[in-house]
């Protein structure tokens, strides 16, 4: 079982024509791909569904088969076919490319690659074989006279032989240099072992990071290890360390144990605080458990955790600070849309002390009455406040209120105005009012439209991702929604006037397609290949201003953009100019008067 879990490597990362790219995405039926990972039913021309990346009652997500593009309306992402399968399957662009070829019956040739490409390649892959060695060397350790400490620890903890080779376990030794001086054996040069992040090498020598450990390989979904957490024996600090951030390895991207959970028979799936909390209950028959990876949980956990259920039971511990890590969770969970519950252990601290003293059976009842977490956070919520003080009381329900406002639906929202009210003596209409209250007054904090001119007065300075950045993009996937627009805008702002990349690029490409009547927005990602580039680009499409409900306030909204891009080209172009060009200087001149009349425009978005 451990060589299977530690044998194997990335795909080649392979580098693709835009030739290539295009081919594979053309050839991928975009509607009977997502349709796979959603259900989606015709729409006029396209097709809607509910939102793989977010919670929603009602589909506001949309499918365009003619443009082969997607679009959320309500969390905003977007994109092809090709970043859909890299952001719901959690690929990278190579293995996205494969994935689709293989669907499509295409076959990928070999292209040269680029030296720093080649670099990469052998790099990634040369890093899955380091780490499969270390995990190998220290489960061998463990098992070895030398691990003996390690060993007895997980023994005494109630390990089985079973379960240390099922998670391939290990121990570091105590040497400080062993595991550096068994992989310079294999080959490995200092620079391909310093970027693995298990030694520290500098001037002063080469240093193993772990040492005097129990080791937790952690693997990614397809059983590779990726990184390490370990345990110090005795008394050292810190108690645990983690690997760091490598290009194998993020943190708030992977789950410890949720390549044997997505394998698991059951619908939900457990969430730990700790490893040996999720190896305790994998023992225990309880498959669908995982961890976070030595950090809080993240967002973008939960997004993966959705893709694999629909229900995930908090077993946090039940000291305040696992309360407070549970109460942070349920709101990502929430919002990924998933309905999440709190295992309650009391009198026990965590799963794997509650299951040494009571047993499988009732973990099982305890997990059958899981609390639902939003009761859970009303529950310590009022813990807070003393309700027998009218005044406090006051505050408290008013505080509940505030709550209620994460449903969006209204029979979601009344049926737990219903328990509430009932739970904590509060009359029914007098809550909803509360409620209703709440949410006038959110309303109208939120209601102003926003308008980047006013922003600028007030502060003097560029808002945090409101600048120019934000304005391309806003311009960007206004004309992408209404090609009928380019011609206005056009007229106004050139491809020249966008300064930065990749925005530069992308306009060039967008105008050059409209200049041919070839509007094809999927295509231009092809463009960029690089993964963080090809999702960047894919945002450059989806940027909406929420608040802006009339014709007349994107009417205004879309001038503000336009002119505040324009702006902003004239005034690189003034930094740059050269004092002796005495013609640009007039050609500058000249396009500032021509925005004091562009100011009393008006541009009509029908």
């Amino acid at each position: 079982m451990l060589v299977i879990l530690l044998i194997g490597g990335f795909r080649e990362h392979m580098y693709y024509t835009e030739e290539q790219i295009e081919k594979v995405r053309s050839g991928s039926d975009i509607v009977q791909i997502i349709g796979r990972y959603v259900n989606l039913k015709r729409s006029g021309s396209g097709y809607v569904g509910l939102c793989p990346f977010h919670s929603e009652k009602t589909p506001s997500f949309s499918v365009n088969p003619a443009r082969q593009m997607y679009k959320c309306f309500g969390c905003g992402v977007a994109g092809s076919v090709i970043t859909f399968v890299m952001e719901y399957e959690n690929y990278t662009f190579p293995e996205a490319m494969q994935f689709l070829a293989e669907q499509a019956g295409i076959e990928l040739p070999k292209t040269e690659l680029t030296p720093e490409q080649k670099r990469q390649k052998n790099l990634r892959s040369t890093l899955v074989q380091i780490n499969a060695k270390a995990a190998a060397y220290y489960y061998a350790k463990l098992k070895s006279p030398g691990g003996k400490q390690g060993y007895d620890y997980f023994k005494n903890r109630g390990l089985s032989d079973e379960t240390i080779m099922h998670f391939g376990l290990g121990y570091s030794g105590q040497g400080g240099r062993e595991l550096y001086g068994y992989l310079k054996n294999q080959g490995y040069s200092d620079r391909e072992l310093s970027e693995t992040g298990l030694f520290k090498i500098d001037e002063h020598g080469a240093y193993d990071k772990f040492w005097n450990r129990v080791m937790f390989p952690i693997m990614d979904i397809n059983n590779r290890v990726i990184g390490f957490g370990g345990r110090v024996m005795g008394d050292a600090k810190p108690k645990y360390l983690n690997s760091p951030e490598t290009i194998l390895f993020n943190k708030s991207k992977n789950l410890f144990g949720l390549n044997y959970a997505k394998l698991g028979k059951r619908k939900n799936i457990i969430l730990c605080e700790g490893y040996m909390d999720v190896i305790a209950l994998h023992q225990a028959g309880f498959t669908n458990a995982v961890a976070s990876l030595g950090t809080a949980f993240t967002s973008e956990q939960a997004v993966i955790l959705k893709r694999y259920t629909d229900e995930v039971l908090l077993t946090y511990d039940s000291d305040a600070a696992g309360i407070k890590a549970a109460l942070r969770a349920i709101p990502m969970l929430r919002d990924a849309g998933i309905n999440a519950r709190v295992i309650h252990m009391d009198p026990y601290k965590d799963p794997d002390e509650f299951i040494k003293a009571l047993g499988n059976e009732e973990f099982e009842k305890r997990i059958n009455d899981a609390q639902n977490a939003f009761l859970f956070e009303i529950e310590v919520l009022r813990k807070d406040y003393d309700i027998t003080d009218p005044e406090q009381k006051t505050k408290f329900d008013h505080e509940m209120a505030r709550k209620l406002l994460v449903f969006e639906d209204k029979v979601q929202r009344d049926n737990y105005i219903e328990t509430l009210s009932a739970k904590y003596s509060i009359k029914k209409e007098d809550l909803r009012g509360l409620v209703i209250k709440n949410a006038n007054m959110a309303s109208s904090r939120t209601k102003k439209t926003f308008s980047q001119s006013d922003e600028y007065q007030k502060n003097g300075r560029k808002p945090k991702e409101k600048g120019i950045e934000y304005s391309y993009k806003l311009l960007l996937s206004w004309l992408v929604d209404s090609p009928e627009l380019f011609g206005k805008v056009s007229d106004i702002v050139g491809r020249e006037d966008f300064e930065e990349e990749p925005y530069k690029k992308a306009a060039e490409l967008l105008y050059e397609q409209y200049e041919k009547h070839e509007a094809n927005p999927a295509q231009i990602m092809n463009h960029f290949t690089d993964e963080e580039e090809h999702r960047q680009v894919a945002g450059l499409f989806h940027t909406k201003i929420k608040e802006l409900t009339t014709v007349k306030e994107q009417e205004k909204a879309l001038q503000e953009t336009i002119l505040r891009v324009k702006d902003h080209s004239i005034e690189e172009a003034t930094k740059n100019l050269d004092p002796t060009d005495i013609q640009g200087l007039q050609r500058l001149m000249n396009e500032k008067r021509k925005m004091q009349d562009l100011r009393t425009l008006h541009i009509s978005i029908n």
